[in-house]
């Protein structure tokens, strides 16, 4: 896959975790959320670490542990940081800096924005689950959650999911039928908590 394809299906992933945002009101702050030990409002200040962290290592500067932090801070702006840092020119050529990941390094970027979109796909999933919805207030098209699956299914399913702190807790049984979605939250150590006829219907 072309970076500039995968930059376009990153910026989709993106969208959809602030559409989720967006419904999230004062009450539901303290909602529990599938990430054990997590509220809603945990989950949202991650997501907007992430979201700065990544944008500032598109930008060369991931190496240091404090610009991943959670924060609270205004969620939407810091989707729209890092939709702009991934579509700079000659962002294809460089490398980010990931501390949080395996032993950390350097990642290509293509393999870098591939993290960053499982983790959009999987984070709106999370949201929306602690939200109480039936599925997603937006559409994520099949090409999206299909680069995600690629992407998740080559996640180490190893020990180190059961570490404190691990992203994702270790893999379940994925059963026939399951749709895009559900393999990819199976993957990563989710369980779909939907009705299967919601599951049946997809995003």
């Amino acid at each position: 896959m072309l970076i500039n394809e995968l930059v376009s299906l990153d910026r989709r992933a993106v969208e959809a975790t602030l559409c989720v945002a967006e419904r999230v009101g004062p009450r539901d702050r303290c909602n529990p959320t599938p990430c054990a030990g997590w509220r809603v409002a945990d989950l949202l200040g991650h997501m907007t670490g992430q979201q700065r962290g990544f944008a500032t290592a598109a930008r060369g500067g991931g190496a240091d542990l404090a610009v991943w932090q959670p924060l609270d801070d205004d969620y939407a702006e810091a989707c729209a940081d890092v939709i702009a840092a991934f579509a700079e020119p000659g962002i294809e050529d460089r490398e980010f800096a990931l501390p949080e990941i395996r032993s950390g390094g350097l990642f290509p970027a293509h393999q870098a924005i591939s993290f960053h979109l499982v983790d959009n796909v999987v984070h709106a999933w999370d949201l929306a689950t602690a939200l109480g919805l039936l599925g997603m207030p937006v559409e994520l098209d099949e090409d999206v959650l299909a680069a995600a699956l690629a992407v998740a299914e080559k996640v180490p399913n190893g020990a180190e999911r059961l570490r404190p702190g691990s992203a994702f807790a270790p893999a379940r049984a994925v059963p026939d039928g399951a749709t895009t979605l559900d393999r990819i939250v199976l993957l990563l150590g989710r369980q779909p908590v939907l009705p299967p006829t919601a599951q049946a219907a997809g995003l």
